[in-house]
This record gives C-alpha cells, sequence and structure tokens, in this order.
C-alpha cells in the first residue's frame, strides 16, 4: 500500500532519475568513497554524478557507450572510476559497511552467528575431505577436413568457382 511517505520518497522530481541517489543514500555513501589520489590534480568530477551514471548503468543494463551525455559525467571517467573501485576492492568495502548498517536496521547482529550446512556438505566432510585432485589433460581432437582442403585458402576455392 502506498502512502504518503512513500510517494514523497520515491517522487521524480526535475532531472531525477529513478536510479539517482537520494541525499539520505549519498550521506550513507559519501564517507566510503575514497579521496583522490595525492600528488595529481584535484579531483573535478563530482563522485555523486558518477555513482549516480554506474547505477543507472546497473538498474537499466544499458552499455556503457549509451550512458546519457546529460546528467552524467563522460562515460571514459565513469568507466575509470568504475574499474578503479573494482581494483582497490572499494565495492568491496561499500558492501561490507552496507551489509552490516542492513542488518542492524533489520534487528541483527552485525555479524551473523549461525551457518547452514546442508546434507551434501555434511557428506563430503564425513569422506575426509578432498583428496589430491588430478590434473587436467590436454585432448586433441583429430582434424575434420582432408590435407588438401585445409592447405587451399578460401579466396582461391571461391575464385575458382566464380570463374
Amino acid at each position: 500500500m502506498w502512502t504518503q511517505a512513500h510517494r514523497a520518497t520515491y517522487r521524480q522530481s526535475g532531472e531525477r532519475l529513478p536510479s539517482d541517489l537520494t541525499d539520505a543514500q549519498w550521506a550513507l555513501l559519501e564517507p566510503l568513497i575514497p579521496p583522490a589520489d595525492p600528488g595529481g590534480r584535484p579531483r573535478t568530477t563530482d563522485m555523486r554524478a558518477a555513482m549516480n551514471a554506474i547505477f543507472y548503468l546497473l538498474r537499466t543494463g544499458c552499455p556503457w557507450r549509451y550512458l546519457p551525455r546529460g546528467p552524467f559525467p563522460p562515460r571514459s571517467t565513469v568507466y575509470n572510476i568504475f574499474r578503479k573501485f573494482q581494483r582497490e576492492g572499494t565495492w568491496e568495502a561499500i558492501w561490507a559497511v552496507l551489509l552490516i548498517a542492513w542488518r542492524e536496521q533489520a534487528g541483527r547482529q552485525a555479524s551473523p552467528t549461525a551457518a547452514v550446512i546442508d546434507s551434501q556438505s555434511l557428506k563430503s566432510a564425513e569422506k575426509g575431505g578432498v583428496e589430491k585432485v588430478k590434473v587436467t589433460q590436454w585432448v586433441t581432437t583429430p582434424e575434420r577436413r582432408s590435407k588438401g582442403a585445409s592447405s587451399t585458402p578460401w579466396s582461391m576455392s571461391k575464385a575458382s568457382h566464380c570463374g
């Protein structure tokens, strides 16, 4: 059931897209974004706009090339920020903080206190765990064409049929 509070939260006003971060979400996410590297030029990219662009790409599933130019930084800038966050583990750090916050909001402890063990895990543990693993051997497949056919270039065979 939609209430007036829900309508106010999800209302689109002006240039805002559905995938854009709200002020409350940005306040939670902003401290988790690493500062610019020291020694280089100062950062001029609006990191909130870059994060909105990344969330837009994730939400819509569109290719990088189709990122709209209006509300977002250039796609190369957004891509470089995304890849840098991947390399440096920023996404994992953001995920860990958000997971802890979500668990605490749901009334749970910050880290899980129980684990689920299924029957397959239990059976493998009873057998003594993992034994020596066989090394994969490469298998070559026989040729499918004759030697004469494979030595003839395609352009030669097509040219002979066109005459």
